[in-house]
Parts: structure tokens; sequence; C-alpha cells
């Protein structure tokens, strides 16, 4: 049997030090050893480190930090059979294509980053948790989606599901509204998504009562919902449905046929609800001959129902039940792009909400449109009526 050995090197002496190197050693003490120096390096650094933080201090220390994406907002070409009124753009349009949008106080529950894309960046405050009814108080932005319970994965991305406590996207992604005893007046503007500049001066130059509708085909789109949330405006989703000019008027890929099979219906709606999440509600686009076929009004609103959402309709459906949360537009404020023709529109709506105690109206993201929506909002409370969000004028049918 053969014993196994083991053979250990014999250790190299260490190299004898020249006079010069042990006169520099002698000079610098115990310094001189290259381990005591390096760890005294270290601990001097450490040292400085500190007396820094505590001279100043760190503004956001023990703050948690959701970073939300806010992808690249490109310019794209509006589907067939929108209208052309939108200005052009020109380069550097996009106002979001690095920004970094910073609130406070906003839901500590809130899902961490569901949504694509990237740069927005939410800061939370310590524990605070800020309800509808405070945002609709103060203006603070809206919690941010995705919204943890609130969503589903689905076949080409998230879905919006009833939470298991049974609260309701329709519930939980709407701006609350504290009622003052005023005639109350909501106001929706829709073809947003598609034109930055049209965009950006919606989310920004509005109150964030007025209801914001996004274009599904439209880039970047999460993002967009994101900003408009953030400024604390609720949001709904238009859904292409088919009109009586199809298809020399088509609305897109992903329209809502009057005559299509239950399946394909539903197919096509999961698509359109999975390009982003945080709307409360879906609204039509277009849709004359749609809205005029019972089966297929029948899968929109059973399918619409099973995931908690509200439809809110520009006034051509509103016969429309199903049971879930509804409203129409009482007017298109916008169908002449005059100032005064739409100005005259809006007096209308608050003379409405006099006779009626609400009214709702609807308008495009057209520059005259923002324009003269933005004045009137800005006096609609001197004039003793109540800027509500559309959510708050819903009700089951």
């Amino acid at each position: 049997m053969q014993t196994a050995r083991t053979t250990f090197a014999k250790p190299r002496p260490a190299p004898t030090p020249s006079p010069a190197d042990a006169g520099r050693r002698s000079a610098l003490g115990p310094f001189g050893n290259p381990y005591v120096g390096a760890g005294t390096a270290a601990a001097f650094f450490i040292v400085c480190a500190a007396a820094l933080v505590s001279l100043t201090g760190d503004p956001r220390a023990g703050t948690p930090v959701v970073r939300l994406s806010l992808a690249k907002i490109a310019e794209t070409s509006a589907p067939p059979g929108w209208l052309q009124a939108l200005p052009t753009e020109t380069p550097g349009d996009a106002p979001f294509d690095s920004a970094t949008v910073e609130l406070s106080s906003v839901a500590t529950d809130s899902a961490d980053a569901g949504a694509p894309g990237g740069q927005a960046i939410i800061t939370i405050s310590g524990d605070t948790k800020v309800d509808g009814a405070q945002a609709a108080a103060t203006g603070s932005p809206l919690i941010p989606a995705p919204i943890a319970g609130l969503f589903a994965q689905g076949a080409a991305g998230m879905l919006p599901v009833i939470g298991p406590d049974g609260r309701t996207p329709a519930q939980a992604y709407a701006r609350a509204a504290l009622a003052d005893g005023k005639p109350k007046v909501a106001l929706i503007i829709g073809g947003l998504g598609l034109n930055a500049k049209a965009t950006h001066e919606a989310i920004e130059g509005l109150p964030p009562e007025v209801t914001l509708s996004f274009v599904p085909y439209a880039d970047g789109l999460q993002g967009w919902i994101d900003a408009a949330r953030a400024a604390g405006h609720e949001v709904l989703l238009e859904a292409p449905m088919e009109p009586k000019e199809y298809p020399q008027n088509d609305p897109g890929p992903y329209t809502l046929m009057a005559d299509g099979q239950p399946a394909e219906t539903t197919r096509r709606l999961e698509w359109l609800l999975s390009r982003a999440t945080g709307y409360f509600g879906v609204t039509n686009y277009l849709g004359s001959k749609f809205v005029q076929s019972p089966s297929a009004v029948a899968i929109l609103a059973s399918d619409l129902r099973a995931r908690g959402l509200a439809f809110i309709d520009d006034g051509t459906a509103a016969q429309i039940g199903g049971g879930l949360p509804r409203a129409s537009a009482d007017r298109i404020v916008d169908d002449q792009l005059d100032g005064a023709a739409i100005d005259a529109q809006l007096t209308a709506l608050e003379t409405q909400a006099s006779r009626s105690g609400k009214a709702l109206g609807a308008g495009f993201a057209y520059p005259v449109t923002l324009q003269e929506a933005a004045r009137w909002a800005g006096g609609l409370q001197g004039r003793g009526y109540q800027l509500v969000p559309a959510s708050a004028l819903t009700a089951k049918r």
C-alpha cells in the first residue's frame, strides 16, 4: 500500500531591505509599514465622510424612493380617422424625454414600477398616505399606478382586475370629489398622447379636476398617464369603435367591430386595456355603428364590468347600461373650432348644471380647446359652480 505524502513548499526568505529603504522606514516610524499606512488612510477617509454628513445632513435620509417608468414620448402620426387639427411638433417638443417627476406625500402601498419604460422618480415622504379625498382637497398627486391587487398579467401586458377585497379600478384610480353644494360640472379632454406638446399643455395647463383621455396607440402611453396622475388628473383610456363610415374612417387595427365575434371583441379589448395602467375607465373613440349593435355592446359592458371599470361615452351611447359605472357627455364643446363657439358650449354646460345639478362636457386636445377650457375653468367657482372629475358623475345603470 502506498502512503500519500503531502509536500509543503519551503518558505522563501524575506528580502533584505536596502539601506535607503531602511532609512525611509525609520523616518516614517510605524507608518512606514504599508499595511499600517493603508489602514490609517482608510480610517481618515471614514472620519472625514462622517464629519461631512454630520455638518450637511442628508435631506432625504430614510425617505423611500419609488422609480416609475416614464418612457420617452415619441412623435407619432394619428391613425386614420383622427381629426387633423393638432399643431405640428418640432424637435424638442417632447417635454418628458429625460424629465424627472418628484412627488411628495403619495401613497406608500403602491406597487413598484410595474409599468414599462423609464425615468420618473416619485419620492414618498415617510409613512404619508394620501387617499382620494385628500387629493381632491389639496390637489395632491394621485396614487401611482399600478396599485397592488388591482392588476393581473394578461397575454399582452397588465390587465385591470377587481381586488380581493372587492375594490375596483374604477374606485381606486378615480379622483375623489368633495361636494360643496354647488352644481357640478365636469370636462373630459381626449385625443391625448399622440402629440407631445398638446398632451403636456393639457396635463400642466388644466386644473387637476379635468379628466384626461388617452389614445391607446400612443407611444410612451404609460409615461403620459404617470405624468397626468402626478399632476392630479384622473385618466380614461379610449377604445376605438367601428363608425358607420368604416373602413373609409378607420380608427386603427384594434377597432371593436359591430359584427365581431365575442371572443375577438374580448381579445381586442384586452389588447387595448393592456397598453397601460392607472385609468379608472374607458371611453369610446368614434363607434356610431358599434354602439348600435346590442350584442357588441353587451360583450363590451360585460368585459368592463368584470374588470371593475367605468364606461363614459361622448353622448352617442347614452342608452347603454350594463350594470357598470356610467356617464354620457351632455355636449361636445369643440364641434366648431372657434374660441367664441367653444366658450358658448362651456357656458351651456353651466346652464344645464343649474337646471339639473350636474353637466358633463367632452372635447379634443386642440390648442384652442385647451386655451378656452383653462380660461373657463379658472373662473368657474366664482360663478357658483363646482368643477369635478368625470368619475364623480358616474352611476351604475
